[in-house]
């Protein structure tokens, strides 16, 4: 850790050798998603190496210090995704006022309807990698590290595509309402 603290970068290497199994085996453990664990993995070994200074030798030995940290960044990351999921179903879960039960507007029906069948078309427009991409994000709540593990492409390939097919979807849809 000495080494660490004087920005050695060996130091961190050898550490990452020495414990990356052992982390990552903790982290999967813990969040069941092989994608996640590598990425949290790689946000404990950072975090390390940019807050090397947390750690006090006079407080104990650094492998539990080391899984502390480890276990900790899997909870958090579980916690965020259940708290993702709960405003999810909350969104679902909307209480209508009895107006809006009572007196049906057929012509908002008709308009939302008209709408949606206008998203389908454009996403069936997109080219499917793309498509695919944009649903595994918004439908399955998917995070952009996941889709890239699930359909086997880069990290920055599914990012570019789920961007610019939203864009493409928000330009098609407001030419639409002109």
């Amino acid at each position: 850790m000495q080494r660490i603290l004087e920005r050695d970068a060996g130091a961190l290497e050898t550490l990452y050798d020495r414990y990356g199994r052992a982390v990552y085996s903790l982290v999967l453990r813990i969040c069941q998603q092989s994608a996640s664990a590598e990425e949290i993995v790689q946000d404990v070994f950072m975090q390390i190496w940019r807050n090397a200074k947390q750690y006090q030798a006079t407080r104990g030995p650094l492998e539990p210090w080391l899984f502390t940290v480890a276990r900790n960044r899997a909870l958090d990351y579980l916690r965020l995704k259940r708290e993702k999921q709960r405003r999810r179903e909350d969104s679902a879960d909307l209480d209508l006022p009895p107006s809006a039960v009572a007196r049906p507007e057929p012509e908002a029906a008709i308009d939302q309807s008209r709408r949606a069948e206008k998203v389908r078309s454009l996403m069936d427009s997109l080219p499917a990698p793309q498509r695919r991409a944009i649903e595994l994000a918004f439908f399955e709540g998917m995070t952009h590290s996941e889709i890239s593990a699930a359909i086997g492409e880069p990290l920055g390939t599914v990012k570019s595509w789920i961007r610019g097919g939203l864009l493409r979807l928000r330009e098609s849809l407001e030419e639409a309402r002109s």
